[in-house]
């Protein structure tokens, strides 16, 4: 178990904290000189009324700040950040848009492409293999991505069944996607074979009697991995059903979740921890209670390969923490920067050239 704590912090991570926070409060740009062209940047929003994507490398320095072109304002969702293929999508929840950034050649960062108008407040993006996806409060809606980049114009909408504020997450399977919303609907939508969203949203079936605030989730393939999050469950959904649920143990409110090779790992906000299961056919077991502590609730996870990253909360303050991660799935703390703002939303990691 390894432990952010600010009283070990390193005197070098203590500057990079204050190089972090300075860059965010005067909306400044450090350069992105220093960041290869071949390496995975960690992505992150500050949230802020002027929205900006913070860019880090995975020893946790501040990069990039990018105005979003839009506001922020969104909380208790996952996802708000997305990352594929050279591309980074980030909900403005106030400005009723997503900012699109894609990598540029050479050293050169990120850039923005385009802002994308949506129909409602977006919550959560997600990139599938020709659309990137956005749940916005009240509807999820499907935008085509070409030779121009992502679409301006949905090509697919879809009502959410309780479409009462509290979506949370969307998730890309097999010729659908997985939506969560916290007033207990775990949810479906098909795309046609392009991508499209088409149909109605409709529940999944065989929902755990117990159901309680689903939040996060995390797809594969035909499977999604859910949190039922005062529950203290996760659950597995393949074929528009639930076919399994596994308590959280010691840890409370698994919130927000990331899946890489055999492993899932759960970010447990009120536990301030992150959690690591083995999960095969049907099943899914408790490897490790705790992975990582953290000084605040965790608010959303992100794993690609042996690079794992984890935004937390707590006082006037968030973190973003980036931990190596061996074959056996344990974390190791690679960096950490501390932001003077507790709203920052979203994490994801962008794989290298």
């Amino acid at each position: 178990m390894h432990t952010i704590s600010l009283r070990t912090r390193q005197a070098g991570r203590s500057l990079l904290a204050i190089t972090a926070a300075a860059a965010l409060l005067w909306g400044t740009s450090a350069s992105a000189g220093t960041s290869q062209a071949n390496e995975a940047l960690i992505v992150t929003a500050s949230n802020l009324t002027t929205n900006q994507l913070l860019v880090f490398s995975p020893a946790g320095s501040l990069l990039q700040t990018l105005a979003t072109q839009g506001q922020g304002g969104v909380g208790g969702n996952a996802g708000g950040v997305a990352a594929r293929r050279g591309r980074v999508a980030v909900v403005n929840f106030g400005s009723n848009n997503v900012a699109v950034f894609v990598r540029g050649d050479g050293s050169s960062g990120l850039r923005l492409e385009k802002v994308v108008p949506t129909l409602g407040s977006p919550v959560s993006v997600a990139f599938g293999e020709d659309h990137l996806y956005v749940l916005t409060t009240t509807q999820v809606e499907s935008h085509a991505i070409g030779h121009g980049g992502v679409s301006t114009s949905a090509d697919g909408v879809a009502q959410l069944l309780q479409a009462d504020g509290t979506a949370a997450q969307v998730g890309v399977i097999r010729g659908g996607l997985v939506i969560t919303e916290k007033s207990n609907a775990v949810e479906t939508v098909n795309l046609d074979a392009r991508g499209s969203i088409t149909g109605t949203v409709s529940s999944v079936a065989n929902i755990p009697a117990n159901i309680d605030t689903p939040l996060g989730l995390v797809t594969r393939g035909n499977e999604a991995y859910v949190t039922l999050a005062h529950a203290d469950e996760t659950s597995l959904v393949r074929n528009h059903t639930v076919l399994t649920t596994t308590g959280s143990g010691s840890q409370h409110a698994p919130c927000w979740l990331a899946l890489e090779g055999p492993f899932l790992y759960s970010a447990n906000s009120p536990s301030k921890s992150v959690s690591r299961y083995a999960v095969y056919g049907q099943h899914i077991v408790q490897d490790a209670a705790v992975v990582a502590q953290f000084i605040g609730g965790p608010t959303d996870i992100a794993v690609l390969g042996r690079l794992a990253a984890v935004i937390d909360a707590a006082g006037t303050q968030s973190r973003v923490s980036v931990f190596d991660v061996d074959q056996d799935g344990n974390f190791a703390q690679r960096g950490v920067a501390t932001l003077n703002s507790k709203t920052t939303n979203g994490v994801a990691i962008l794989a290298g050239d």
